[in-house]
């Protein structure tokens, strides 16, 4: 099934779009929250934080895989509104070429390397055992995430929101039943944990693959698509590193972070392990709503419809204020109870530091939702050079206010928590800025593009 954004309603269309998308990366975001949950529960606070600390990990990981499918979903979608077939398909096959071979250089590089990563995260000495179990484990999936993100990207490109969102809820499920399997009958730990992960990781990277080739026979790439093509290369490399590098310069920050929190303990990297979780499952709604955004934002650029283009930034953006408002209502009223799911209520100590986390975060999230809407704009009109941009302010007005605050003993972790929002708020100036004073010569269409 496609999907044409270029005509309709725009607000129906796009939310239309959009919630399967947000549907499904909630349920991705299940694999990891299963672990915590029973890893939590059933296994104690050094395993959880283990499998915290992992999880930070690893999304800075799959984060650069993420970028690579994400920055050439843009040019798939370009073209698919262009209805250029041709380069459509010389796309595709350049594209899993590319970022085929990053991820076994990324797979090699994280194996080859895991203790020196431990080393720099900081961890307490009690959970480094634990820790490198899971790791040696989890990393295995790399390859799995990326068959996923890139077809789930690829059929998103031509309006096919609902397979991903298909897949991803089987193998979601699939996850918690190994996971209680592995953990509460086999008795496996963390590492089964992993195994359960990994499992589930492959069954919806291998499944959306085999169903792509099987549904759409008018997509498939020939022989005479196999080829390089230097233009083609040139924008996919150029929006797909861009893409790369500003979700790269995203994770890694928050992995800065994560070891400046670890450097407080068991008690406090136990608490951001569990609030992280409930911050993710928060905002990721506006996250993919900003990707849906992305793609309705590149097929009306391929297709030269600036006004149609216009329309789509404001009703975006008030659908976005609109669902974030409500969600930090939800968060920061519930913080404790919410906390509670994933620890033990016995762990005050726990839970009111993730309380206090959610709080502090919960009251901002439309700086997050305008920042995602941003994002996806300018890798939609070919200016991902602006979300890395955006992101770098971001994210270094989080650590260097993190690192700056959190030594001082009247302020100490609240610091890392309130630099979060005050980064989101400087780069959504910066984003609505730049778009104000350069909109003409950002919406036209470069000839190179044409």
């Amino acid at each position: 099934m496609e999907y044409r954004l270029t005509e309709g309603s725009i607000t129906k269309n796009l939310l239309k779009f959009a919630f399967p998308l947000m549907v499904g990366n909630l349920l991705q975001q299940l694999y990891n929250v299963a672990d915590t949950l029973i890893v939590g529960r059933f296994l104690g606070a050094d395993a959880l934080a283990a499998v915290g600390s992992s999880y930070t990990l690893m999304v800075f990981l799959t984060s650069i895989l993420l970028g690579l499918c994400m920055g050439s979903s843009a040019f798939f979608s370009m073209e698919f509104g262009r209805e250029n077939y041709d380069r459509l398909k010389k796309g595709f096959f350049i594209s899993f070429v590319l970022i085929g071979s990053v991820t076994i250089l990324l797979n090699f590089i994280v194996f080859a390397q895991i203790d020196f990563i431990i080393e720099l995260l900081q961890v307490p000495a009690e959970v480094v055992k634990l820790m490198r179990d899971y790791l040696l484990y989890i990393f295995a999936g790399i390859f799995a995430t990326f068959l996923y993100n890139y077809f789930a990207n690829l059929l998103r490109a031509v309006g096919n929101s609902v397979t991903p969102l298909v897949f991803l809820a089987f193998s979601s499920v699939l996850n918690i039943v190994l996971d209680l399997v592995f953990v509460l009958v086999f008795h496996w730990g963390v590492k089964g944990a992993a195994m359960a992960t990994v499992i589930s990781q492959y069954v919806s990277g291998v499944g959306i693959m085999l169903y792509y080739r099987v549904r759409f026979p008018h997509l498939q790439i020939q022989t005479h698509h196999m080829k390089w093509d230097g233009q083609i290369l040139k924008e996919i490399a150029g929006l797909s590193f861009l893409t790369c590098i500003q979700q790269s310069i995203m994770n890694l920050g928050i992995l800065m972070v994560q070891g400046l929190v670890n450097s407080f303990g068991t008690v406090v990297m136990a608490a951001f392990a569990a609030a992280v979780k409930i911050d993710s499952f928060a905002y990721m709604p506006v996250q993919d709503f900003g990707n849906a955004f992305s793609t309705y934002i590149a097929q009306n650029f391929g297709a030269g419809k600036r006004e149609r283009i216009q329309k789509g930034i404001k009703s975006s953006a008030l659908v976005s204020f609109g669902f974030c408002l409500f969600i930090s209502f939800v968060v920061c009223v519930f913080a404790k109870p919410l906390m509670e799911i994933f620890v033990d209520p016995s762990h005050i100590d726990i839970v009111g530091v993730g309380v206090r986390y959610l709080r502090i975060e919960g009251a901002f999230y439309f700086g997050i939702g305008f920042l995602f809407l941003l994002y996806g704009f300018y890798r939609a009109v070919n200016r991902p050079g602006m979300s890395v941009v955006l992101t770098v302010i971001s994210l270094g007005t989080r650590v260097f206010l993190a690192y700056t605050l959190a030594p001082i003993p009247s302020i100490g972790v609240t610091g890392i928590w309130a630099s979060v929002p005050i980064g989101w708020i400087l780069a959504d100036l910066t984003g609505v800025i730049y778009y104000r004073k350069k909109k003409n010569q950002i919406l036209t269409v470069r000839k190179e593009f044409l």
